[in-house]
């Protein structure tokens, strides 16, 4: 928090969160005498750490390098997913496990150390898992658990992001596809040709036209009443040029809405393969976080097995050690009352 000594914050979040708010009322108390009301009630307002959360903080305070391989390998996952890797993207999900599972080891060692009388209860390593397996899908989440001032553990529903830009699907496969694309291409060239043509029409046409009305000259103008009632033959001779230029207009038209129609056809399945895509995705992602938690899980009731067989071994020892004592005070007793039997023998 801005304005707060490191060390401050690095020592309230790291200690036991059961003796967080006594330690920050002492350190508020210490901003007060010391004459700086503004760090008492930024101290004020810093919040209480779930366990788990601690755990974490624990990890990011105390292990800063684990933490940082952590962050790599999120950046390497998301980049691996952007481009669709397959190979790549099962590499690095094996080694998420081995990374995420250690910092789960580190997090249990750190609370023994911190706090034996906490780590032999029951730890919320499922929690500290979920959470870390969120920083190496959300980049906010990584800092916020990098910066060791988190407050609650938090979860992923998914895994890693999309982003619909940077995708780039193959319909069809490589054959089709590039028969798809020829098509356009020639398409577009037809409509490039015709327009060419129909301009260079166009072109000769109104030359032809200049041309006549230079070397037409005054006998035009002396004719002018007969030229505008003209034959129909020579009305269909100066209309040809323009209804070229329409036909040809209207021709290109019909090519370009034809590769238009195509290139939209094969957006639309293009959109569809990538809606698939996302789902699938998504439900492999959602089948992935069922089986982590059951690990998780899994990890969980082992560990607690492991602590209810050491204590039933340590009982064990003891009624061993009960049952020795008991057989050697049995032993001297009936040696004891042996003797006495002997010494009764004896007497007259």
């Amino acid at each position: 928090m801005p304005g707060l000594p490191r060390d401050l914050v690095e020592r309230l979040y790291a200690a036991p969160p059961d003796g967080f708010v006594a330690a920050r009322a002492e350190a508020v108390a210490a901003a007060r005498a010391a004459g700086d009301p503004t760090a008492a009630r930024e101290i004020a307002k810093l919040r209480k750490p779930t366990v788990a959360a601690w755990l974490v903080n624990l990890l990011a305070l105390r292990r800063p390098e684990l933490m940082a391989e952590l962050v790599e390998l999120s950046a390497a996952l998301r980049g691996a997913q952007r481009e669709l890797r397959g190979d790549r993207l099962r590499e690095l999900s094996a080694q998420r496990r081995g990374v995420v599972g250690a910092l789960v080891g580190q997090a249990r060692a750190l609370a023994e150390e911190e706090d034996p009388r906490l780590a032999a209860g029951k730890l919320p390593l499922a929690e500290v898992e979920a959470t870390l397996n969120a920083a190496l899908a959300d980049v906010e989440v990584a800092e916020q658990a990098r910066s060791g001032r988190l407050v609650r553990a938090t979860s992923y529903a998914g895994f890693g992001e999309v982003p619909r830009p940077q995708l780039r699907l193959i319909v069809g496969g490589p054959e089709t596809d590039e028969l798809a694309e020829d098509a356009v291409d020639e398409l577009v060239e037809e409509a490039v040709e015709e327009s060419t043509a129909a301009g260079r029409e166009a072109r000769t046409g109104a030359a032809g036209r200049a041309r006549d009305r230079r070397t037409g000259g005054g006998a035009a103008r002396a004719g002018a009443t007969a030229g505008q009632q003209g034959t129909p033959a020579a009305a269909l001779a100066a209309a040809r040029p323009a209804r070229a230029e329409e036909s040809a207009r209207a021709a290109r038209r019909r090519t370009l809405d034809r590769a238009l129609a195509e290139a939209r056809s094969r957006q639309e399945r293009a959109e569809a393969e990538l809606a698939a895509a996302v789902a699938a995705e998504r439900d492999a992602a959602t089948a992935l976080t069922a089986i982590e938690s059951e690990l998780a899980e899994l990890e969980r009731r082992r560990t607690a097995a492991e602590q209810e067989s050491g204590r039933r071994k340590l009982a064990r020892r003891a009624a061993e050690r009960g049952a020795v004592a008991a057989r050697r005070r049995a032993g001297e007793v009936q040696a004891a009352v042996e003797a006495t039997a002997e010494d009764g023998d004896d007497t007259p």
